[in-house]
């Protein structure tokens, strides 16, 4: 556990924007990112009584296929935290951050909620940041609004923010740069609702062989078994701080099925294709401004002069407070 300064809590709702004389920055902002709340001043650790997962398809498993369906970081993360836990994960595919508020939430909290939250993790934005009504400010609220819930609750409460998936799944260069300067934004927006809302936040793009292909399943958009596995350890890493971990959560793969050459050639076929097609013709309006105010900077200024869309710049200073965070992995 280490010491940092952090900003105090930023929102993309009132902050005043300008533009970025030399590209989109890199997917993660400038200021160090909000780790988690203070465990307990007991060294005394109880055990999770109920683990609750909101989220997307890597939150379902998928990946990490088993007979039957999917395992996924879920299901490696209760494991690891005993058998007193029970798991209530509410993930779907293809879920955005407003459908994990307005969708997910509902029912895991309030009077007929039952048995009270104790850890919840919220995997969601990346789907977001795949469509054209792509909206980080919305995206701010949605999750401040779903962080705050959980921890009316009592729940300690973990965020992901995001790799730059651009180095794992190859795209077109102008879609690639849509997609990076759009990770930064959604990174900006969990960041101000972590420190609004007062979550831990797990950064992926720190995680250790984060972006070895051996983390990566056959379509390069969801983490692998090992890659499931790395996401378990590193939350329950957080959550070891607050509660009794039963066993660290092992990187050896097993009990997931092996994935073949030929599972990797029929899913291009299959989905891959499929899907960079779809995704290209919702994003393809984005992609043509992109490129004609790039050609446009380029002009009136010098080949560095593209103008970053208003939410991807860095978050604004802020006077600074200590904070206490742990490093993925």
């Amino acid at each position: 556990m280490i010491a940092v300064t952090a900003p105090s809590a930023p929102s993309l709702r009132a902050e005043p924007t300008a533009s970025h004389p030399h590209g989109p920055g890199p997917a993660r902002p400038h200021a160090p990112r909000p780790g988690r709340p203070p465990g307990p001043t007991s060294p005394a650790r109880r055990h999770v009584a109920r683990l609750v997962v909101l989220g997307d398809s890597t939150a379902v498993g998928i990946g990490d296929p088993v007979d039957g369906g999917w395992r996924g970081f879920a299901v490696l993360l209760h494991a690891s935290l005993g058998p007193e836990c029970v798991l209530d994960n509410r993930a779907r595919s293809g879920a955005r951050m407003g459908s994990v508020l307005r969708e997910q939430l509902h029912g895991v909290v309030g009077a007929a909620a039952g048995t009270p939250v104790d850890v919840a993790v919220v995997c969601a934005g990346m789907n977001d940041t795949l469509r054209s009504d792509f909206d980080p400010v919305s995206i701010e609220a949605d999750c401040a609004a779903t962080i705050i819930a959980l921890r009316a609750s009592g729940a300690l409460v973990v965020v992901m923010r995001y790799h730059d998936h651009t180095r794992v799944f190859r795209l077109p260069a102008p879609l690639r740069r849509v997609l990076h300067a759009r990770i930064a934004a959604l990174n900006a927006a969990v960041d101000a609702a972590a420190h609004r809302a007062g979550a831990a936040v797990l950064d992926l793009d720190e995680l250790p062989g984060g972006y070895d292909t051996s983390a990566w399943a056959v379509d390069r958009l969801h983490p692998s078994e090992l890659g499931h596995r790395k996401l378990a350890a590193a939350i329950a890493d957080i959550v070891s701080g607050t509660f009794d971990v039963a066993e660290p959560v092992s990187l050896t793969c097993a009990g997931g099925r092996r994935v073949t050459a030929a599972h990797r050639v029929a899913w291009l076929v299959v989905k891959g294709v499929p899907w960079l097609v779809r995704r290209g013709r919702d994003l393809g309006p984005v992609i043509l401004t992109a490129l004609v105010d790039g050609l446009r900077a380029g002009r009136e200024a010098s080949p560095r002069g593209w103008n970053a869309p208003a939410a991807v710049h860095a978050l604004p200073t802020a006077p600074a407070d200590e904070v206490e965070v742990r490093a993925a992995g």
